[in-house]
């Protein structure tokens, strides 16, 4: 039985790291995989394969090997199936349609890091600006437009400590992953 999963790499397109989605999906072609399609520029993969969601971690493992050498850089990604990714976006807490805000999901790939993440966010005095909210396996934040680099919870997310296990997605860029 074959399982949809996205991965969503940290990184890509900025700082100097330049993966082209059609280079992105060549290699997880050639990794064997199958329905590969890419999502923006951002590096957002959705593909199918036979690996159970019991293999994630050799699965990762793999895609961040292949990641490394084939762009060169120090790839790591988030990995989690289309039914994880569906149940986080259906979840969102927060008023989706508000012209004000952007509507962010906040991923990591170390449980321990979104439970350090979430008692910083409820340390913080401004929630109502700077709204952050605790989901399965997720991080749900609501920062006023114009305001993701500069809220007291974007300076925590920031800090380079999560660089290697966290990324956010607007909650409108994985509605498209999970359509």
């Amino acid at each position: 039985m074959s399982t949809t999963w996205v991965a969503l790499l940290r990184g890509v397109n900025v700082g100097g790291v330049t993966v082209r989605s059609a280079d992105l999906a060549a290699m997880f072609r050639d990794l064997g995989y199958a329905e590969v399609r890419t999502f923006l520029a951002s590096g957002n993969v959705r593909f199918e394969t036979d690996a159970a969601p019991a293999r994630r971690a050799s699965l990762k493992a793999g895609i961040e090997k292949a990641l490394r050498e084939r762009f060169g850089y120090d790839a790591w990604i988030v990995l989690l199936t289309r039914a994880e990714l569906e149940d986080a976006v259906s979840a969102f807490p927060f008023d989706a349609d508000d012209d004000g805000r952007q509507p962010y999901v906040l991923f990591s790939s170390d449980a321990a890091v979104l439970a350090e993440l979430a008692e910083a966010a409820a340390s913080l005095s401004d929630t109502e600006t700077d709204p952050v909210a605790e989901g399965t396996g997720v991080l749900y934040w609501n920062p006023p437009k114009g305001r993701t680099l500069d809220t007291p919870f974007a300076k925590v997310i920031g800090r380079a400590r999560y660089k290697s296990t966290t990324t956010s997605r607007n909650l409108r860029t994985l509605v498209k992953i999970v359509a």
